[in-house]
């Protein structure tokens, strides 16, 4: 739809009102400027014309000519109000899409079903499971609770909310399933790890008659991959084409995102190099997953070899790509090309800064990571959780110990970030790599959270290293209460009681972490040949000293 020729002698309603409609369907936008210049210029003030014309619009993405359309009309009809919450939730305004949500509460009459689909995704956006149950709660109240696609909708955000409990009870709920209700509720197990239930659910959904699609099969892969489990995820790759689907792009990004999120690099770049001789052209969610996986080898060749392939391909280097770059070359230790490529980004995001603040922390660099964290905030740019980690990280590698409590103890106040448990780990890693083994002991006590695998092991390794034992045996009493699944700490405390000489001691804790399956991966040796990486796996398997190579 290139032109749009309007004979002025047959300006009647039904013919603007058609031209509108064709704008809506093809989203032409500026021939739907062009309508709108037409009934100003023509002082036609038609309520269902402007209503076409808020959809026009709103279905283009530009938002703000939707408002101002829409802020001009008195008495707004759902029509309306749905396309000004859906084009707010779809280009991230999640706050007013609710906004909007809410204006339509005043007029409760107008809301319909696919509104509450519309409004729980913005719920999902803001992640507030609040306004999620209260959106809920007015659907009940209407009587939509039992509609396919609000019941879809529904299990959605409370799955992403973090509440699958909520998720399960509206889906065991339903009275009618579709396709989509069963995928979205295994999804939501896929997304917290359990994809033993969601294989289960994936079972139940065939022996009713339900046949899988490729978002339930990618879902599934996907969490197979994440968990670094990869006979899974071929199992499930391999049973998709047998069922006559064909791998697509997002399903070759869900097997290359998962095992590069899982430490798994070495099978996510030759999934990679397959899916380029399979002839699927990767975009920038591959090139994301890939380029994690590049950093992971920690080999400034392989990554250099990603890094041009994605230009000779033409991919375009969008802000999140440059972030992953950064990383990709902080994590080959290249410091330079990191900050060449950050330098010459001229749209940032706070993963952006991240990155390179992060960067200067792992590389010594402390002074640089904090004068890019002040230059950030002085650009406007507003920290996040993962910045402060990466600068109180910094700062333990740094030794800036004062300059780390000053940023941890004003992080609420100042920064407007609440402390997680990362941000305690660098902070007691920090006490403890600088000796103040007591203020490290005080605040392990004070953590209103469980303390994690990296708390326990950063303040035991402190122990080891300045000779305090009794804080160690002490807090180790804590620790086995807990249920701690890494076995840094359970080895730490066990060599501190062989280093004084209590054999017994250590004997134990080494049951214990029989006892809670805990068990100690041994430790590889890495070299880059031409092509290629070769692993070199030595354990310990007995006093006498025999050695078993693994290449």
């Amino acid at each position: 739809m290139n032109r749009l020729i309007f004979p002025i002698n047959n300006l009647s309603v039904n013919y603007l009102d058609c031209l509108l409609g064709k704008c809506m369907k093809s989203k032409a936008l500026r021939q739907g400027k062009q309508v709108h210049a037409l009934l100003c210029t023509n002082d036609l003030n038609i309520f269902s014309l402007k209503s076409k014309l808020v959809g026009v619009y709103a279905g283009c993405g530009d938002v703000n000519s939707a408002r101002l359309v829409f802020d001009k009309i008195p008495n707004p009809n759902v029509f309306m109000l749905n396309w000004m919450v859906m084009a707010s939730a779809f280009t991230g305004n999640f706050q007013e899409a609710i906004g909007y949500f809410s204006l339509m509460r005043e007029f409760i009459y107008r809301c319909n079903k696919f509104t509450f689909s519309i409004v729980l995704k913005a719920c999902v956006g803001l992640l507030d499971i609040n306004k999620g149950k209260q959106v809920h709660a007015v659907a009940t109240q209407m009587g939509f609770e039992n509609d396919v696609s609000v019941g879809n909708a529904l299990i959605d955000m409370y799955s992403k909310c973090g509440l699958l409990c909520s998720a399960r009870r509206v889906f065991h709920g339903m009275f009618e399933r579709d396709v989509v209700s069963w995928t979205s509720m295994i999804s939501g197990y896929c997304n917290v790890s359990r994809v033993d239930e969601a294989v289960v659910l994936f079972e139940r959904m065939k022996l009713e008659g339900l046949e899988p699609n490729q978002f339930t099969y990618n879902a599934i892969i996907a969490s197979y991959a994440r968990r670094g489990d990869s006979n899974g995820a071929f199992a499930f790759f391999s049973r998709m084409n047998a069922e006559g689907f064909v791998p697509d792009l997002v399903t070759w990004n869900a097997m290359i995102s998962g095992f590069a999120q899982s430490k798994r690099e070495n099978e996510a770049l030759k999934l990679f190099k397959g899916m380029l001789v399979s002839g699927i052209k990767p975009n920038n969610v591959t090139v994301t997953g890939v380029l994690q996986a590049g950093g992971l080898t920690g080999s400034i060749q392989r990554g250099r070899e990603i890094h041009a392939l994605v230009c000779r391909m033409g991919l375009h280097i969008d802000v999140f790509t440059g972030s992953a770059l950064i990383d990709m070359y902080s994590k080959c230790g290249s410091v330079k090309d990191a900050r060449t490529l950050f330098e010459i980004t001229r749209i940032k995001n706070v993963a952006s800064w991240n990155a390179m603040i992060g960067c200067y922390g792992k590389h010594g660099m402390v002074d640089s990571s904090i004068e890019l964290f002040e230059r950030m905030l002085e650009e406007g740019m507003r920290a996040n959780e993962v910045t402060l980690i990466s600068v109180l990280s910094a700062c333990s590698h740094g030794g800036l110990v004062e300059k780390g409590l000053e940023i941890f103890r004003s992080m609420k106040e100042r920064y407007g970030v609440k402390i997680s448990k990362e941000h305690y780990a660098c902070v007691v890693d920090m006490l403890c790599r600088s000796g103040r083994m007591v203020e490290a002991y005080d605040l392990l006590r004070q953590v209103p959270m469980y303390v994690t695998n990296s708390m326990a092991g950063a303040f035991l390794n402190g122990c080891n290293i300045h000779g305090r034992r009794d804080l160690a045996v002490t807090m180790g009493e804590e620790f086995f209460e807990m249920d701690l699944r890494k076995p840094d700490g359970f080895v730490m405390l066990s060599n501190i009681c062989a280093a004084d000489g209590e054999w017994h001691e250590a004997e134990n804790l080494r049951k214990i972490m029989k006892e809670k399956n805990v068990h100690k991966q041994p430790g590889f040796s890495r070299v880059e040949k031409r092509n290629e990486f070769v692993e070199k796996e030595v354990q310990n398997e007995s006093k006498a000293g025999i050695y078993f190579h693994k290449i």
